[in-house]
């Protein structure tokens, strides 16, 4: 049975810092065992999660948002804290969060509200902008959030980016890197 792809809206990560992400990736694989880390090609933050899109609802909410971040500007946005999903002794997603921003809640909003307007019925859990390193604890021994710790030593270089563009990506699962650049969104710098 093939499977439909997916779509979705999101902040894309520059290549500059997804290098740096998969450096770290790399270092916390050995101590954290989960089942599947995220392609460094893939690390992105999700804005709006539309799933398998009707083409003509797909095409609307692009119009839309290209209509609501034509006068959108640039802004810079830093990495924060590791974190959890799921069950704190095997949780299902591992994170790395970003500093509280203004801009980044404004920007989800609209794209958020845009797929509305196009007619998608989005998620409802509150916006917890974060960046999935890994999915599903895989470890003979539950998770420990001391394990989180290991993020001090990582935290000096001050992973921080501009915030440039917004992505409509499209999902295929049977490849990796796994996310398509469909559309991209660019903000005024």
């Amino acid at each position: 049975m093939e499977q439909r792809s997916h779509f979705f809206f999101a902040v894309r990560i520059p290549d500059e810092t997804k290098r740096i992400m998969k450096n770290h990736i790399e270092k916390m694989r050995d101590s954290l065992p989960f089942s599947r880390w995220v392609h460094h090609q893939d690390l992105h933050i999700t804005l709006a999660f539309l799933g398998a899109a009707d083409p003509e609802k797909l095409a609307e909410a692009e119009k839309i948002v290209k209509q609501i971040l034509k006068e959108a500007k640039a802004f810079p946005v830093k990495m924060h804290n590791l974190g959890i999903f799921g069950h704190e002794d095997s949780p299902r997603i591992f994170w790395v969060d970003t500093e509280e921003s203004a801009e980044l809640k404004a920007i989800r909003n609209k794209v958020f509200s845009a797929c509305e307007k196009a007619g998608f019925q989005l998620e409802t859990r509150p916006f917890r902008p974060h960046i999935t390193l890994a999915r599903k604890w895989n470890g003979a021994q539950p998770f420990q959030k001391e394990l989180l710790e290991l993020w001090k030593e990582l935290q000096s270089e001050a992973l921080g980016f501009l915030v440039s563009e917004i992505i409509l990506y499209q999902t295929h699962l049977k490849q990796t890197p796994k996310y398509e650049a469909i559309i991209t969104f660019p903000f005024q710098t």
